[in-house]
């Protein structure tokens, strides 16, 4: 049994090192997987919005017509912590760092410290560097490069009618 990568279509996208330690992404597993794991080379604690902000050390040139989707990955139910921007998107025009930034559901009341004092502030950033939910070396999520449609909107007065018409959440089990 083979276990290479059974594509149709492949396709080559320009990744630059900005750091020496970045991790170019790879599949997990050769067979199967959709995306491609991540690694966090350094992090840092934003004590104003209460966030930590994992850099990668990596630009892309995603080609024009497609975009990069960001998630984290699923061993992240393990943690407290959440992708703040839920699913994030990379643009084809942006060649920036590829960032992700992460909250934890919960803290601790040490750490809810906001005094803006220099001492009050970095005892703050030590106490949830100790919380952070990753470490620099770490898996902290996933891309997904796919194509997406240019799209342009016709305004109607009338749309089609459906089975489900105007139900909304909840309306498929009453």
């Amino acid at each position: 049994m083979s276990f290479t990568k059974n594509i149709s279509v492949r396709m080559k996208v320009k990744v630059k090192k900005l750091n020496e330690k970045a991790v170019i992404p790879a599949y997990a597993h050769k067979d199967g997987d959709m995306g491609m794991d991540v690694t966090a080379i350094s992090y840092e604690y934003d004590p104003v919005y209460d966030r930590y902000i994992y850099h990668t050390g990596l630009a892309f040139e995603v080609p024009k017509g497609y975009g990069m989707l960001i998630f984290p990955r699923s061993s992240n139910c393990k943690t407290e912590a959440y992708l703040c921007n839920s699913v994030g998107v990379l643009d084809s025009n942006y060649r920036g760092e590829l960032m992700f930034m992460f909250k934890n559901r919960t803290r601790s009341e040490d750490a809810i410290v906001r005094k803006p004092d220099k001492d009050n502030y970095i005892m703050q950033c030590e106490i949830e560097n100790e919380l952070a939910p990753y470490k620099a070396g770490d898996r902290v999520g996933q891309i997904v490069i796919i194509p997406y449609p240019e799209i342009t909107f016709e305004e109607v007065d009338e749309l089609s009618d459906t089975e489900r018409g105007e139900g909304g959440f909840g309306s498929t089990n009453k």
